[in-house]
C-alpha cells in the first residue's frame, strides 16, 4: 500500500498506518514533508524545542530526527510497541520517504480524505518540512 501524506494530518495517518503495519500489510508513505501538525504554530514550535533541550547530555537523548522522512517514521515508532517482536516487525513493514521516489510514480498511490486538513475547522497547523527546518535551525 502507498499512501500520500500531503495535507494529510500526522497523527490520524500514523494510527492508520499502524493499525495497517500490525496486520501485517507493507505501508509506504510518500510526501513526508507535507504532512501536516495541527495547533498554533508558536507551541508547537515551543513544545519540540522542550523536547529537544530535555536531557543533560547530548548522547543521552531523547533523539528528534531533523529529516522529514525519518520525523515521520518516529512518530509511527511511537504508536507501535516497537520493544515487543510484533511491533517490531511491523515497523520495519512502514517506510516513509521525500518526495514520491520513481518506483512508486507507476503505480496507484493511495489518497486519504478523511485524514486531510480541509476537514478540519481550526486554521491552525505546521507542516513537517517546517518542523525540521526549525529543529537544524535549534542546532
Amino acid at each position: 500500500m502507498i499512501i500520500d501524506a500531503s495535507n494529510m494530518i500526522l497523527g490520524r495517518l500514523a494510527t492508520y498506518v499502524t493499525k495497517k503495519a500490525l496486520l501485517g500489510e507493507k505501508v509506504d508513505i510518500v510526501n513526508c514533508e507535507k504532512a501536516i501538525i495541527t495547533g498554533n504554530r508558536k507551541s508547537v514550535f515551543e513544545k519540540y524545542k522542550k523536547r529537544n533541550e530535555r536531557g543533560t547530555r547530548p548522547t543521552k537523548g531523547p533523539f528528534i530526527p531533523k529529516m522529514p522522512d525519518r520525523f515521520v517514521r518516529r512518530c509511527i515508532r511511537g504508536m507501535l510497541p516497537y520493544k515487543q517482536e510484533k511491533g517490531l516487525k511491523a515497523f520495519k513493514r512502514v517506510m516513509c520517504y521525500i518526495g514520491t521516489p520513481d518506483e512508486f510514480k507507476d503505480n496507484d498511490i493511495k489518497k486519504l480524505e478523511s485524514f486531510n486538513i480541509s476537514k478540519v475547522q481550526s486554521l491552525k497547523y505546521v507542516s513537517v518540512d517546517d518542523i525540521c527546518k526549525f529543529m537544524k535551525e535549534r542546532k
